[in-house]
């Protein structure tokens, strides 16, 4: 088994206002501790680099909450001191998400000068009815505004953050964002369906939402949209021009090895005895700002069972519309490609997957490989083809 490339995730977690749909570990706050917190993540950073050695990070994502509530100042110290404490590569992908707020959009330029060199923001509508109510903190006019900030800022590769089947959204209304955000040119487009988590206001007291119809016409008009605007879905939520997709989510999705720093924080790290041990670091930021100062944030750790491999591989590789090379399951789990026979089987006489032959590059050459994919019925029910990998949950 050879060890996957490796990411790193970083969580600042507070927010200036928790959306009603939200189930992210986020907090509301007034005033951010952000020295105290920066040196908190750079003290978490080095207590983790044990673990990875001399491996090369290919990806930094800063994520929350809304991380662009930090100054830029604060973002140039945070990636400055991960770049004094891991390798980064030379062409690493560094992303950071950003409210389109006018205050944040102010920073872009100086974010950029940090070393940020891929902006997420979070649009979710171009509608002012729809955005007040998500309960979102920015207009359509900052929402316009945003993307010609980013650009003039100098960044060429920035996501729209879209959602659709919003509270009171007609069809028509949700292909207008969607226009809206092409008409944009950003390179990468997030568009998926709001969904009411459990622990969300959304939850305790539940909006009215478009119907089944309208949401089947919406995902079909919208995806047809997006084809002919040039973009090409590569994963269930995910759309990028050529050669834009985001490469710290790529990761994630074929089985890729990650660090996780801040509240919160989620890892993935493997070893090359085949073993893959999953971490999680304290979750309230007082808590974990404490647990720091004791030198041991981490509130979790586990070593995943061959089981919980095989089904984990599926669940992040199968929301790729190329699907995974039976050779990659084998590379990342250290298991056989056997292991999945019958139910891959299984799923391929019942029409959600397809196991064809393919090739993947090597080193060297281009060898034969099978590749599994999903079929367009499979991706529809996606949930319930992935829930075969898993058969004692």
């Amino acid at each position: 088994m050879t060890l996957p490339p490796l990411s790193l995730y970083v969580h600042l977690p507070w927010c200036e206002r928790k959306c009603p749909y939200c189930d992210f570990n986020s907090h509301e706050t007034a005033v951010i501790p952000e020295t105290a917190y920066v040196d908190a993540l750079l003290a978490d950073l080095a207590l983790d680099t044990a673990a990875i050695g001399a491996r090369e990070v290919h990806s930094v994502f800063i994520g929350g909450g809304t991380p662009s509530l930090f100054s830029a100042a604060a973002i140039h110290t945070l990636l400055t001191g991960i770049g004094e404490r891991v390798a980064l590569a030379s062409d690493v992908e560094i992303t950071l998400e950003a409210n389109p707020g006018s205050a944040e959009a102010e920073k872009f330029t100086a974010f950029k000068q940090a070393g940020v060199n891929r902006l997420s923001l979070g649009i979710q509508s171009f509608d002012d009815d729809c955005l007040a109510r998500l309960g979102r903190v920015h207009d359509a006019r900052q929402a316009e505004a945003a993307t010609s900030h980013a650009r003039a800022a100098g960044f060429d590769s920035f996501n729209l953050d879209l959602m659709h089947g919003l509270p009171g959204q007609t069809v028509d209304a949700a292909l207008r964002d969607l226009t809206t955000a092409i008409g944009h040119q950003a390179s990468h487009v997030s568009w998926y369906q709001l969904t009411i988590e459990p622990n969300t206001a959304f939850y305790k007291r539940p909006p009215s939402l478009p119907t089944e119809d309208s949401l089947g016409q919406i995902q079909e008009q919208g995806e047809a949209l997006l084809h002919n605007a040039g973009y090409a879905q590569y994963e269930v939520s995910a759309w990028s021009r050529p050669g834009t997709q985001c490469r710290h989510n790529l990761n994630y999705w074929t089985f890729g090895d990650y660090l996780g720093i801040g509240a919160g924080a989620h890892a993935k790290l493997s070893k090359l005895d085949g073993t893959v041990t999953r971490f999680a670091k304290r979750r309230q930021p007082s808590d974990y700002l404490t647990s720091i100062a004791n030198g041991n944030c981490i509130a979790s750790q586990h070593t995943l069972s061959p089981e919980d491999l095989i089904g984990e591989f599926a669940m992040n590789a199968l929301r790729l519309n190329a699907g995974f090379p039976l050779t990659l399951f084998a590379q990342r789990t250290g298991l056989p490609a056997a292991r999945l026979r019958d139910i891959l089987d299984s799923l391929a006489a019942r029409g959600l997957v397809e196991v064809a032959p393919g090739h993947v590059a090597t080193a060297s050459a281009t060898e034969s490989t099978t590749t599994v994919s999903t079929t367009a019925l499979g991706r529809r029910f996606l949930d319930g083809v992935v829930a075969e990998f898993f058969p004692d949950r």
